[in-house]
């Protein structure tokens, strides 16, 4: 059995709607023409969340999340990318903010340690654009069509999943749990 030190997880973001507009989308927008009851689909997203201790918020908008991960390649490269990654997580699915506004992600950049200045810069230049590009292709190269999505040895277990499931998936293929 391989330990969890010799396991590098990676995370490849995408968006799923990348053609939605910067000012975002309605949920009943996003969803028209499928039978997706939004307010049941909410629910469960929220009880999933609250079992794992994260926030979620009353959501109605969904956002392009393009941005923001460029910046999250930038905030992983000044090792301040737990942070950020938490702090665009609580902005999108609790606070329900624009993740694809500028001025929002700055502000997000800033309440993670990061320089709000810096960040605006990085945003302007899309300096981290080609490598969220590489993210992309390697995402839709391993068909990955939601998020989140674990691959392992050729098998994917797609979804938020309760720990006893992601645990089984990880010790199916060797992954010893830490302790």
């Amino acid at each position: 059995m391989r330990s969890e030190f010799e396991i590098k997880i990676q995370w490849i973001a995408f968006p799923l709607h990348p053609d939605t507009p910067p000012e975002g989308r309605t949920l009943e927008e996003l969803f028209s023409g499928r039978n997706i009851n939004i307010p049941q689909m909410l629910t469960k997203l929220k009880q999933t969340a609250r079992d794992a201790g994260l926030p979620f918020g009353d959501r109605k908008m969904t956002y392009n999340s393009r941005l923001a991960q460029e910046l999250g390649k930038w905030a992983e490269k000044k090792e301040y990318g737990d942070a950020f990654h938490d702090a665009v997580f609580r902005a999108y699915f609790a606070d329900g903010r624009n993740i694809a506004d500028n001025n929002t992600l700055s502000d997000i950049a800033n309440s993670a340690g990061l320089n709000a200045n810096e960040a605006r810069e990085v945003l302007a230049a899309r300096t981290f654009k080609a490598a969220v590009d590489a993210d992309w292709s390697r995402a839709h190269e391993s068909k990955v069509t939601a998020v989140p999505t674990f691959l392992m040895e050729g098998q994917s277990l797609v979804g938020a999943q309760p720990y006893n499931i992601l645990a089984n998936f990880m010790w199916q293929h060797g992954i010893k749990r830490r302790v």
